[in-house]
């Protein structure tokens, strides 16, 4: 199976490096690698450029945000699985994507998702959160469950058939997707108990208690755009889920 990986980028120069690395010297060979990227004014599209031979499409212009860029590399993608990886974090092996297309076989299933790693910064050998996904059973998400979406694997078809980012959110969007495929439309998943993602702290929806606020509106709007009514623990227990990520 073809799997198309897509990374957004705009003015990523820091990072990018490792990113792409960690991508393009995956075990598995048929990778369709995409880069989005939002007309970056630093050394961006340098490091892309070093790398071309091996960056199967590349797009650089003026766009409306993260979840446009990851719309736009999805419409872009020939691959009959599609994974993202953000331009700030790296695959913690060689033989993720191997282990990924390995689990959908086996299981037969539409989308696969797996454990990340919360690094520091800077050190990124210093793990600060470990989020441990954990089985998927039906109605999860009532009590505030749901996978990491950087290990969120999905079959191409089932975007085309369930739709892709909801532009209308800026931080939740991610959370809205997987609520719809996942819980609302019950897509068929497969768990890879592995940590596959090391993610840099300080994400946009984490970034202060504001935004933190904000997300939470958010995260109730994805179930109301999708018709549904969560209990009146499930938004608390979301957040409170992440403490135990920590020990």
């Amino acid at each position: 199976m073809k799997v198309s990986i897509i990374t957004v980028t705009y003015n990523s120069e820091e990072h990018l490096e490792e990113t792409i690395q960690s991508v393009i010297n995956q075990s598995y060979q048929n990778i369709e690698y995409i880069i989005i990227d939002g007309a970056s004014t630093d050394s961006t599209l340098t490091i892309v450029e070093k790398h071309k031979s091996k960056i199967s499409k590349v797009v650089s212009e003026k766009d409306d945000g993260l979840y446009y860029a990851l719309n736009k590399g999805i419409e872009l993608a020939t691959g009959e699985i599609i994974g993202i990886l953000h331009s700030d974090d790296f695959y913690t092996n060689l033989d993720v994507i191997k282990n990924v297309v390995e689990t959908f076989s086996q299981n037969k299933c539409e989308a696969v998702y797996a454990n990340l790693y919360y690094v520091n910064k800077t050190n990124t050998n210093k793990i600060i959160r470990k989020w441990n996904s954990g089985n998927y059973k039906e109605g999860s998400f009532i009590n505030g469950w749901m996978p990491p979406h950087p290990t969120f694997f999905v079959k191409k078809e089932i975007y085309n058939k369930l739709g892709s980012f909801n532009t209308r959110l800026k931080t939740s969007a991610d959370y809205e997707l997987m609520l719809r495929f996942i819980h609302k439309n019950k897509i068929k998943l497969g768990y890879l108990n592995q940590f596959i993602i090391n993610m840099r702290i300080g994400g946009q929806s984490n970034e202060s208690v504001n935004n933190r606020v904000k997300a939470n509106i958010e995260d109730r709007a994805a179930w109301t755009l999708n018709g549904l009514k969560p209990r009146f623990y499930t938004l608390w227990l979301k957040p409170l889920r992440k403490i135990v990520q920590f020990l």
